[in-house]
């Protein structure tokens, strides 16, 4: 049977236009290269736990913070890890050095660590630029006496200006 010149059309045009494929090569390419990017970045970010209550001190520190317990100080509390542990008032007006609530926790925090058989551990005291010394010298030997012997002090870090 013949056909006719519209079926003749009809069937070049549906020729021509074929079936409809996505390109899933390309598609992928990308999104590996994406993934390895976000792999790549994530592994770099070292972050001090930061809080709108605090306002650190500025240096021109060198070296990078390390993951270590973080003891925050500001002008009303003394939190380790971010739990609240004692007044600042209250630990400025005690009698002895060592202040005692801040030594049970970081006891409790220097026993729950995988390595707690080491004979010093790592810290990091973020104090407001606001504190006094004498509150910033009773944490430090609190955290002496809990076996915590390199203590780091978190700053702001100053744009240094090239000369």
């Amino acid at each position: 049977m013949r056909m006719s010149r519209r079926a003749k059309r009809m069937a070049n045009h549906h020729k021509r236009k074929g079936r409809a494929a996505i390109q899933l090569v390309s598609l992928m390419d990308i999104f590996t290269i994406l993934v390895f990017f976000l792999l790549v970045n994530s592994a770099n970010v070292q972050n001090v736990p930061s809080t709108k209550t605090l306002k650190l001190p500025s240096s021109t520190a060198e070296q990078a913070p390390k993951e270590t317990v973080v003891v925050m100080v500001n002008s009303n509390n003394i939190l380790v890890q971010g739990r609240e542990i004692i007044a600042t008032d209250k630990a400025v007006a005690g009698k002895d050095d060592v202040i005692a609530d801040l030594l049970t926790e970081l006891n409790h925090q220097h026993s729950r660590q995988a390595d707690g058989g080491q004979v010093g551990g790592d810290i990091t005291i973020m104090g407001d630029r606001q504190i006094p010394y004498l509150l910033l010298k009773k944490i430090m030997v609190t955290c002496t006496k809990a076996n915590y012997t390199n203590i780091s002090l978190a700053v702001m870090r100053k744009s240094v200006k090239p000369s």
